[in-house]
């Protein structure tokens, strides 16, 4: 692999006599890893049904490689159910670090494609409140998809420049994840066209993002809160000067020593104008030490002391709910009151309590998108199926995953009920025994089918589709 003069310059800096293993691993293919998705099932009991051969990632408990191959587990129906997330390796490390109690109110605020956004949420157990920011809106439907595939409710998306969030969030959050724009030196071996991008941009330029990131996150935390910055290069510009700078911003802020796996190496504090010993505690991840990309990853924590609740409530204009609605609820066993709904035009969302105002933003998503109102009748989304547990549905059709209706479910295509589920009919009140089920696979939903005639007509979203 052909490398900038100017990176070997600087790698040989920050490596000495290790430079050669470095250069070396350059040539070695990446590692893979799925991340259990702990909202839906127990890391334990995914492994007693996981048909693939996994390795634990030592930094990451919920984590494991996998080789890509022998499985192709972006093809398994446990995918499309939401039971993992693919994610490379040491990408697990920053959601996995920063340590979520359940009821924070929490920032992702660089978060496409959302593989940081979907552990916060997991972490968070279905309590407090998840803002997941990124810029560009294109960006943000691949995190919104992810998001609603690992059954989210508690979270918003919105699209905005750091500067409009801190002004609608001053001192907001209790947690917020920094997974900063960077030059990408750690995904030389990932991608060869990143060693093009560097070539340039430079450092300078992800730099100045970075430190504008970090001049409105300042403004956003809670006293008390904690901030996990991360990168995914080598660069000290980006790396330890990009901390040196935050911590100069705020006299509160202070680094907090995390569990290192075996192969980390700890932060350079020679980098600095300060030499402050704590930046040891600021980990790299390099490629020919640990199984994985290179990254960086540091937490910080505000001194002062911590304060609980939300600043701003979002408010629910009371109105009353359909009756096509209310219809469709009495097959719903889970608590979800009724002024928790809000209807905009024919669209019904569910907005858990914690959520914050968003006067004034651009939001791609708030709450759960629960389902359309159309004429005379109510039809329920994607996004709430994969958000419901099985018991949670009136109605289910359970099928395992060797059942070739699963892969013909995922591909948009009519199932049939067998003889022995033909008495799943009578679970309708009305004589024409028809309305809607969910389909599950080993009891985890992937969507709605609408029965009629002993036949499912499939309700799986057009744009979720196996291919």
């Amino acid at each position: 692999m052909k490398l900038p003069e100017k990176f070997i310059d600087e790698m040989k800096d920050l490596l000495k006599e290790d430079y050669d293993n470095y250069i070396a691993c350059l040539d070695n293919p990446m590692y893979h890893a799925l991340r259990v998705n702990t909202l839906k099932i127990s890391v334990e009991d995914f492994l007693k049904i996981s048909p693939f051969e996994l390795t634990p990632v030592p930094w990451c408990k919920n984590a494991f490689y996998y080789d890509d191959a022998i499985c192709k587990p972006s093809k398994h129906p446990y995918y499309y159910a939401g039971l993992y997330y693919l994610q490379e390796p040491s990408a697990t490390l920053p959601a996995t670090t920063l340590p979520i109690e359940e009821g924070d109110i929490v920032l992702d605020i660089c978060a496409a494609p959302g593989g940081k956004s979907t552990e916060l949420a997991a972490k968070l157990k279905g309590t407090g409140f998840l803002v997941s920011n990124d810029i560009s809106a294109s960006r943000a439907k691949a995190l919104l998809k992810n998001l609603e595939v690992f059954g989210v409710d508690n979270m918003m998306i919105c699209c905005e420049a750091p500067n409009t969030l801190s002004k609608a969030f001053p001192e907001g959050f209790d947690k917020i994840l920094i997974d900063a724009p960077c030059s990408g030196e750690g995904m030389f071996r990932k991608s060869y066209s990143m060693v093009t991008a560097w070539e340039q941009n430079g450092t300078e330029m992800f730099a100045g993002i970075q430190r504008g990131i970090l001049n409105e996150v300042v403004k956003m935390l809670k006293p008390g809160g904690m901030i996990l910055y991360s990168t995914c290069t080598f660069s000290q510009l980006e790396d330890e000067k990009s901390v040196e700078y935050l911590l100069d911003l705020d006299e509160n802020l202070e680094i907090v020593p995390f569990e290192m796996a075996e192969g980390f190496v700890c932060g350079k504090p020679e980098y600095t104008e300060s030499k402050d010993e704590s930046y040891k505690y600021c980990a790299r991840l390099f490629p020919h030490k640990i199984k994985g990309e290179g990254h960086f990853t540091v937490l910080l924590k505000d001194k002062r002391e911590k304060e609980d609740g939300i600043k701003n409530d979002y408010f629910i204009k009371p109105s009353k709910l359909p009756e096509e609605l209310k219809d469709f609820l009495s097959n719903i066993n889970k608590d979800m009151p009724s002024r928790r709904f809000e209807i905009k035009k024919e669209k019904v969302y569910f907005i858990k309590e914690a959520c914050p105002d968003t006067e004034g933003l651009r939001i791609l998503r708030q709450g759960l998108l629960f389902g359309e109102i159309k004429k005379n009748r109510f039809e329920p989304s994607e996004a709430l199926a994969m958000s419901l547990k099985k018991e949670e549905f009136r109605l289910t059709l359970n099928l395992s995953r060797e059942d070739e209706r699963v892969l013909r479910y995922l591909k948009g295509e009519t199932i049939d009920i067998t003889e022995t589920e033909a008495t799943i009919e009578e679970g309708f009140k009305d004589k024409k025994k028809e309305g809607y089920i969910l389909i599950l696979v080993d009891s985890f939903p992937l969507g709605f089918g609408k029965l009629k005639n002993g036949t499912i007509k499939n309700k799986y979203l057009p744009g979720w589709r196996m291919m």
